[in-house]
């Protein structure tokens, strides 16, 4: 094996040992060495993880780090697989983390017990999820993120958090049930849960079991759309998603994005670069999926007067605008739909932050948070505490709606910002993929531009109400540890329309390398023989 494809398990083992070391140390959210020691396990996790990325992009040609566990040799043992799709999936996941995590060590994480475990577990569980090449770790990295999330949808306690938590445990846990017949049945049809093996094998299938492997897939799908949040199968999204904690919520951004993932990393490796009847398989439902999903959260934006479920319901435009991507089937609308993805979970996670500060520089907003505390909660005295660590900040204001302003920007994807670009090259995309337009592409011209103008009209409300209404006259109080974070998130995001040329290149080549099966399978065999 070689040496190089040890850095595909590094995204992984950082989390776990971050994991150990919490546990060793015990709840000691007073210690300053606690929480920095913390923030420098994120930091070595984005350390990690943008080495990967380097490695990854920065090769000529497709490279991919392949890297057995316990050297068996494919398809026979786990394997994790590190190409230039899990690469910006687990870089665009480290970079959301650090953020989060800088942002909750403002005060966040006293607000009750164990964030930090359950903050690298989750990180851990998405990163697996991204980097497995087997269905059935993917199940187990599936479970390990959402046990995770479990707890952290609790944390700091709350009547309608727990409401929304049971919701979101009894739906992820139906979802993880038709994960498994899925799962068995693909094995049953095919005799592997590789992915790589199940595309080399899927041609040798007998034309009996061909039925089976079909029902397999249509049942795993089932699972990942409901993990990506695509209508009807949504509704548990808004509720959990506007009611937990806004760190917390914030992360939740890049979880929507492990069920597209799943989708478009199987289907492009096992039907979409098959014959005509193999892509077709699947296709119609995810376009269709898809502009329903998009026209749901965008009629859901407009109806939002708080910005906890503003940004919930952007989570669902965007799922519906990544399952538009997937299904149109084109490289050049996937990598539009890649750029996109990036964008809009940095914008979206940005959001939830800005939220919790406008909560706390609002009379009216605060007020509000102030009584919920009293009610569901015990933080009273850690607030009090917190308050006096809090200083003017000149201009904070303007900082604050300059922030709203970038982020109302690129999630209705006006120009010049990223979200522009991003839905502009899978517009332009889907048009110069045929030779004369269908009546697919049309809708899906007026699907992204119809959303968009949605998007903006209740971004343009929220900010009115926000800003020419409640802000309070004269300096206002900041920490600079919460907005911080938020203004880096939305930097990257600028820097990415900056740099929009070099990035659409890259998630180009990323989305060809994706429609083009066959080199990430041979890959995967000459990368996991056993030495």
């Amino acid at each position: 094996m070689n040496g190089v494809n040890h850095i595909a398990i590094l995204p992984v083992l950082v989390p776990l040992l971050a994991i150990i070391a919490n546990i060793l140390l015990g709840d000691q959210r007073a210690k300053s060495r606690v929480l920095g020691l913390n923030i420098g396990f994120s930091g070595l996790l984005l350390a990690v993880s943008a080495m990967l990325f380097a490695l990854q992009f920065g090769a000529e040609g497709i490279a991919t780090a392949v890297y057995p566990l316990g050297n068996w040799p494919v398809p026979f043992g786990i394997v994790l697989v590190a190409d230039r799709l899990a690469a910006l999936m687990v870089l665009t996941t480290s970079i959301l983390a650090m953020a989060v995590m800088l942002f909750a060590s403002a005060r966040w994480y006293r607000r009750g017990t164990n964030f930090f475990p359950l903050f690298h577990a989750l990180t851990m569980g998405l990163n697996g999820a991204f980097l497995t090449g087997d269905l059935f770790n993917l199940f187990v990295f599936f479970e390990l993120l959402l046990a995770a999330s479990y707890g952290l949808v609790l944390f700091g306690g709350g009547r309608n958090q727990v409401r929304a938590a049971l919701h979101y445990i009894a739906i992820n846990l139906v979802a993880s049930f038709l994960f498994l017949i899925g799962v068995a049945l693909i094995y049953g049809s095919t005799g592997t849960l590789n992915m790589a093996d199940i595309a080399r094998a899927l041609p040798a299938i007998a034309a009996e079991d061909r039925g089976l492997f079909e029902a397999g897939a249509a049942v795993l799908g089932i699972a990942f759309l409901i993990k990506a949040g695509a209508w009807p199968l949504h509704f548990w999204l808004p509720n959990t998603y506007s009611v937990a904690p806004p760190p917390v919520a914030a992360m939740f951004a890049i979880m929507t994005k492990v069920g597209f993932y799943a989708i478009l990393r199987l289907w492009t490796l096992v039907f979409a670069g098959g014959t005509a009847e193999e892509a077709a398989f699947g296709q119609a439902v995810l376009l269709v999926l898809g502009f329903a999903t998009l026209a749901y959260g965008s009629v859901g934006v407009l109806s939002c007067k708080s910005l906890d479920r503003l940004a919930s319901y952007l989570i669902l435009v965007s799922a519906g605008t990544l399952l538009l991507s997937v299904g149109y089937n084109d490289p050049g609308v996937t990598g539009g739909g890649l750029y996109y993805a990036v964008v809009a979970t940095l914008a979206a996670g940005a959001l939830f932050l800005l939220k919790d500060i406008l909560d706390q520089i609002l009379p009216s907003e605060a007020q509000v948070l102030a009584v919920s505390l009293e009610l569901y909660g015990d933080e009273e005295e850690e607030l009090d505490e917190d308050q006096e660590v809090s200083r003017t900040i000149p201009a904070a204001a303007t900082i604050v709606s300059l922030c709203f302003v970038v982020v109302g920007l690129i999630m209705a994807g006006l120009p010049p910002l990223s979200g522009f670009l991003a839905k502009f090259a899978m517009i332009s995309s889907a048009f110069s993929a045929d030779d004369a337009p269908t009546a697919a592409t049309w809708w899906f011209m007026g699907a992204m531009v119809g959303s968009g103008l949605l998007v903006l009209v209740s971004m343009v409300r929220n900010g009115i109400n926000i800003f020419w209404v409640s802000l309070p006259e004269g300096d206002i109080r900041l920490r600079p540890m919460e907005i911080a974070p938020v203004v880096v998130l939305l930097l990257l995001c600028l820097l990415m329309a900056v740099a929009a040329g070099p990035v659409l290149e890259a998630m180009t080549e990323t989305a060809m390398a994706l429609h083009t099966s066959a080199p990430y399978v041979e890959a995967v065999f000459a990368g996991g023989e056993a030495q």
